[in-house]
């Protein structure tokens, strides 16, 4: 019992450090990659579509990304949806080929965006916390039902309490990573 408990609240702190890991990801850094685009939706024949399912996209250097659409008629749609798109990227055509080269980011828009970085660390960490929470909180019930006895209460607080040191550990990691991937010229 106390060690499904366990598995379920490792895998769910797993699952905050990996949304964690995908949301930095999406912000912009100096360099081109790929996933930076991930979450630009195009209307293709009246619903909305993920780039990626229109396009092949890759890093053609550092500071451009190069698009090859499947289908030529989405060309126009395409470059629209990455205009249209928060990041600020201005698309340029080449026949086939849509080139989007990345501006360089400014010191100002470096720290803003590891103030925005910082704030989606702390947001995983609290969802850490809530796991350990609702954890304790089964294992607490498992006690009031007298199905358990306080050693094995206190003993899986302990676990619970090193697994959430360890997720903890890893946005920490992921963010010191990010910040340095952003100050870099």
């Amino acid at each position: 019992m106390i060690n499904d408990i366990r598995k379920d609240a490792e895998v769910r702190m797993e699952k905050c450090v990996e949304a964690f890991k995908n949301q930095i990801s999406k912000v912009r850094t100096g360099r081109a990659s790929p996933s930076l685009l991930d979450g630009i939706m195009v209307e293709y024949y009246g619903t909305p579509t993920p780039l990626r399912q229109l396009a092949n996209v890759v890093a053609e250097d550092s500071r451009t990304l190069a698009l090859t659409v499947f289908d030529r008629t989405m060309g126009p749609a395409v470059e629209k949806a990455i205009m249209a798109s928060d990041l600020g990227l201005n698309p340029n055509s080449a026949g086939s080929v849509i080139r989007v080269p990345l501006p360089p980011l400014t010191e100002e828009r470096r720290k803003d965006l590891i103030k925005v970085v910082r704030g989606d660390a702390e947001q995983a960490r609290v969802a850490v916390r809530n796991v350990r929470r609702d954890a304790n909180d089964k294992v607490k019930a498992l006690l009031k039902e007298k199905e358990i006895s306080e050693d094995d209460d206190r003993r899986s607080q302990d676990d619970v309490q090193k697994l959430t040191d360890a997720a903890i550990k890893k946005v920490d990691a992921a963010l010191a990573d990010k910040e340095a991937e952003l100050m870099q010229f």
